[in-house]
């Protein structure tokens, strides 16, 4: 679970932890039980087939598989999860590629990584990069033969700050899988955030290269898309710097991540703001078309970033938490669709301070650079300080819930109980040549 999926603040371990001292072991047990569940059902699956999509990416956290206490042992727990997952898909002629999306120590400065941490200590620690080995190791022991899942995705969105460490890491466990489990694809992403193959030196053997080609016109802070020969210029300038290394070596290109972020009603024109947003995702994938590459959007179900499909306003879990997002939204504390609206004056005179009194051929030395000071600013302050503390808030809006009422929240994010971005699913049927 990412912050912006589901709404809490921050990081999901903290949530976890945070729910489960107000609920208490056996109902925090049940909610997120009963959660996972009913956010991916047969009736998902089918829907997912309808709009012509064949392959579905599984983002996993690592500690479904590993305790940070308790490394050597792999937890039966998350083969579960993924089990009934690759099955339900299976029975719809989906297949499955499985997406390793948090590491131990972090492998990036996202929140996304789950680490809890601004920097990615994974490659710092050769114990941590074993430690992520040995569970892949077991991954692909157990899932080798089966024939619905395309492949193993080993790490998403990686952002070594050396360049060289990534490469080593791949080529560690590429080989550790191989002796276990010859058949199954591998798909690599580049470094800094799958944006960057520049240190790539070698072709893995059975792999494809993954890039995430997000376009800054589709996001809060964007240039709006007008469809303009320049702006078209500059989404295929970006993809094309972005697979330079698979069309010099001749290998496969994966799309593994894209896609706008929508704006909800109570934004003004954003029936206008979304369909430019829609227009921006059709010439993606058009670009993609005319280079017969494959693709895995981001993503298929939240509270209405970005979701093919999204969670009800009117149902109870939105109803409980709608006076959360709202001080979350008004704070800005969430990098996906961030509004800066109500809090700009706050931090604008907090970075001219610090550029004032840091040496300005300094400011961009933290890695990666491309995020600025600002960037290293927010991350570290409202992505993590603030949200940290509002986790504890979030989390209370559960207390003295009953197991109905829990029961009932985490039916929210049943297919039935949601609704479905039509003016996306459209462009989604049409690319795949699909009437509705």
């Amino acid at each position: 679970m990412e912050n912006f999926i589901t709404g809490f603040p921050g990081h999901e371990h903290d949530m976890r932890a945070a729910m489960l001292e107000v609920l208490g072991k056996e109902k925090y047990e049940y909610f997120f039980e009963r959660f996972l569940d009913y956010f991916f059902t047969a009736a998902d699956a089918r829907f997912f087939a309808s709009v012509g999509l064949n392959c579905i990416r599984i983002p996993m956290n690592h500690r479904y598989f590993i305790d940070d206490m308790n490394p050597s042992v792999i937890k039966p727990e998350g083969f579960k999860l993924v089990d009934r997952i690759v099955d339900l898909c299976s029975a719809e002629g989906i297949y499955t590629i499985l997406d390793m999306h948090s590491f131990p120590g972090g492998q990036n400065g996202g929140w996304h990584s789950d680490s809890g941490l601004h920097r990615a200590t994974f490659w710092e620690f050769k114990d941590l990069q074993d430690r992520a080995t040995h569970m892949w190791v077991e991954i692909a022991k157990y899932y080798a033969g089966n024939t619905w899942i395309a492949g193993y995705n080993p790490m998403n969105e990686p952002a070594d700050p050396q360049h060289h460490n990534l490469q080593t890491w791949y080529r560690q466990v590429e080989k550790a899988i191989r002796e276990v489990d010859p058949d199954h694809i591998l798909f690599l992403d580049g470094n800094t955030y799958s944006m960057d193959f520049t240190g790539f030196k070698e072709v893995l053997p059975n792999c494809v290269y993954s890039i995430h080609d997000y376009a800054t016109m589709g996001f809060p802070a964007g240039e709006p898309y007008k469809g303009t020969s320049e702006q078209k210029d500059i989404l295929r300038r970006s993809y094309e710097r972005k697979v330079e290394f698979m069309r010099e070596h001749k290998v496969p290109i994966w799309n593994g991540e894209f896609g706008p972020v929508y704006a909800s009603p109570d934004q003004a024109n954003h029936e206008q703001i979304n369909q430019q947003r829609y227009n921006l995702l059709g010439e993606q994938l058009s670009i993609y078309k005319q280079d017969e590459i494959h693709w895995s959007i981001w993503l298929y179900k939240d509270i209405g970033f970005q979701g093919m499909v999204y969670a009800n306003p009117n149902s109870a879990y939105m109803r409980l938490l709608q006076p959360f997002f709202a001080k979350k939204k008004r704070l800005g504390l969430d990098k996906w669709g961030r509004d800066d609206t109500h809090v700009k004056h706050i931090y604008e005179p907090l970075i001219q301070h610090l550029k004032e009194e840091i040496p300005e051929k300094f400011q961009r030395r933290r890695y990666p650079q491309h995020w600025g000071l600002e960037g290293h600013v927010h991350r570290v302050i409202r992505e993590m300080l603030v949200s940290e503390l509002l986790t504890y808030e979030y989390a209370s809006y559960f207390e003295g819930k009953s197991m109905e009422e829990l029961d009932e929240l985490a039916a929210s994010f049943k297919l039935e109980n949601c609704l479905r971005r039509d003016g996306l699913n459209e462009i989604l049927r049409a690319d795949a040549g699909i009437s509705k």
